[in-house]
């Protein structure tokens, strides 16, 4: 790393709104990269090991809410919209303290675009020092005013120390969020020392540790580059000869609400009951008028909601058991019983099984082959955003079998049941697809879907790169390669001429509907008409569908039914 202000550091990413969505993307991922470990350093405030999970589940709902302003470039309007979606999304006290950092963020962008008059095109190295310090406000007043150290605080402020230190000294951006991720690391690993209790079982913050996975995909997103941390593992315990120590049972359950037409005064006093029913209280606002989040963990769940009707309009009530170590994700973690993930290539692709009610996971980029594009952990970061506690994945052709088992196992073991369906094809897993119903049975679904997919023929037309001996003779650059399974069944002179020439071989053995989806590099007006007055000449009777997916590698995917 360069010195601050030594210009050794690259220029980097402005941190606009497409780069600020793109680290809330990055976050996501990371989270679930280290959720694992996250939990296992959770003891405090309750040893319920699901802090990772907690934080994952609250940036994923701050994700889906700034991904649903039409991907806006307005850093302000992003920034607004990952604090809502974290404040309504906010799961446990960690969940909390979150979207109270990303308000910190939303809070310090608005109030310089007001301060500028003409808006605010990114955030610099100042406004990062500032909007840290601001969550470091907020969180605490979340908490009751009172700071607690060897918490995520004292990790957030020391990051924010960091920040406003380097931007002093004449650093970039880069190079303040590296000098924000290293504080960072001091403050996390002298949290043992700060609370006894995370002394006691060895272990560093969780919530720090969740805050710190933030910075380094802040790091990543502006400078291209993820730094490389040691894991976090709980330390060995020393045998004692002490008698054991026997500590009260904690509160039974976790309460949750948003509360609504409540006032400042309101919240206090709203605090207040809570105290005396629980602990870790939490009461942070949306920084709209009448807006909070409440949190509790409390024995009288009941008492803890009727003391919000007191006060205001609770909605989205959340009650959750509170449990010790317990593995996987928690029930009540999904906002909807099944989802479908299909995986996509093209622009045309996406909106078309997007339409068709598919959550879509697309590849970045793929050469020869494109089942070697989407590894297990990406599957499995889609799996878990669909927000499904069942998900049938249509892979399509994009997953090799190694990363699907994978990805799908992955997710089995957190406790989403997830069926990989045998679409082989984008043309597969539309068929597929059209046969879904959401509130069939899954075993039924998944049985119809798989059949449904298995039923449906497929090809696809290739163009020739070079001359090579085929089983249908010798091609030649440009020319049009009918192939069904690995197979080259037809060399034509084109394109259009080897897919009329495969939709015939397919349609010996019958078929009532022929689905072609047109790639990116087609003359696509020439093709569909000639496709269609082919089947209209020759198969009569015989449907023809024509999409424009856009998608690389294959110049024509062709299905029968």
């Amino acid at each position: 790393m360069g010195q601050v202000g030594s210009g050794l550091v690259e220029p980097g990413r402005l941190l606009d709104g497409s780069a600020l969505r793109d680290w809330a993307h990055t976050a996501v991922g990371d989270l679930i990269t280290h959720i694992d470990e996250i939990n296992r350093l959770n003891v405090f405030p309750v040893a319920d090991s699901d802090t990772g999970v907690n934080m994952l589940f609250t940036m994923r709902s701050a994700l889906a809410e700034a991904n649903a302003q039409a991907k806006s470039s307005d850093v302000v309007k992003v920034a607004s919209a990952l604090s809502a979606g974290a404040l309504h999304g906010a799961r446990g006290n960690s969940g909390v303290i979150l979207s109270q950092i990303l308000r910190g963020i939303a809070d310090v962008t608005a109030h310089a675009a007001d301060d500028s008059g003409g808006g605010l095109e990114d955030i610099g190295a100042g406004l990062l020092g500032t909007a840290l310090h601001r969550g470091v406000d907020l969180v605490v007043a979340s908490m009751g005013g009172e700071e607690v150290r060897g918490t995520i605080v004292s990790v957030l402020k020391a990051a924010g120390d960091a920040v406003e230190q380097a931007v002093g000294a004449g650093a970039t951006l880069p190079e303040a969020v590296i000098a924000a991720g290293d504080a960072a690391v001091v403050a996390l690993e002298k949290t043992p020392e700060q609370l006894d209790v995370l002394g006691e079982a060895g272990v560093v913050d969780a919530g720090g540790r969740g805050l710190l996975v933030l910075l380094d995909a802040l790091r990543s997103t502006v400078t291209g580059q993820a730094p490389s941390r040691k894991v976090y593992e709980p330390a060995p315990r020393q045998p004692s000869t002490a008698a054991p120590v026997a500590y009260p049972p904690g509160p039974q359950f976790e309460v949750m609400y948003l509360l609504g037409g409540c006032d400042a005064e309101g919240a206090e006093s709203l605090r207040e009951r809570l105290d005396e029913l629980g602990e870790s209280v939490a009461i942070a606002t949306s920084g709209v008028v009448g807006g909070y989040s409440v949190h509790v963990h409390t024995d009288d769940a009941g008492a803890a909601v009727e003391a919000g009707l007191e006060i205001g309009h609770p909605r989205r009530i959340q009650i959750s058991a509170l449990t010790s170590g317990t593995g996987g994700l928690p029930p009540g973690s999904w906002t909807r019983e099944r989802a479908v993930l299909a995986v996509v290539d093209g622009d045309g692709a996406a909106e078309l099984f997007g339409e068709e009610g598919a959550c879509v996971l697309r590849p970045e980029s793929f050469d020869d082959d494109p089942a070697t594009v989407i590894t297990a952990q990406q599957l499995l970061r889609a799996v878990v955003d669909t927000g499904a506690a069942q998900v049938m994945v249509l892979p399509n052709g994009f997953v090799a079998a190694e990363e699907l088992v994978a990805g799908c196992t992955a997710a089995i073991g957190w406790g989403i049941d997830v069926v990989p369906l045998p679409a082989g094809s984008m043309v597969q897993g539309l068929a597929a697809l059209a046969v879904h119903e959401p509130g069939r049975q899954a075993v039924d679904d998944g049985y119809t879907m798989a059949q449904a997919a298995g039923s449906a023929r497929h090809g696809s037309v290739r163009v020739a790169a070079e001359t090579a001996l085929t089983w249908a003779g010798t091609c030649e650059p440009g020319d049009g390669l009918g192939i069904a399974g690995d197979e080259i069944l037809i060399v034509a002179p084109d394109v259009a001429t080897a897919a009329t020439g495969l939709i015939d071989l397919f349609l010996v053995a019958g078929g009532e509907l022929v689905t072609v989806l047109v790639g990116a590099r087609v003359d696509a007006d020439f093709v569909e008409s000639r496709l269609h007055a082919h089947v209209h000449d020759q198969h009569p009777g015989t449907e023809l569908i024509t999409y424009r997916t856009g998608h690389r590698g294959d110049a024509l995917l062709i299905g029968v039914e």
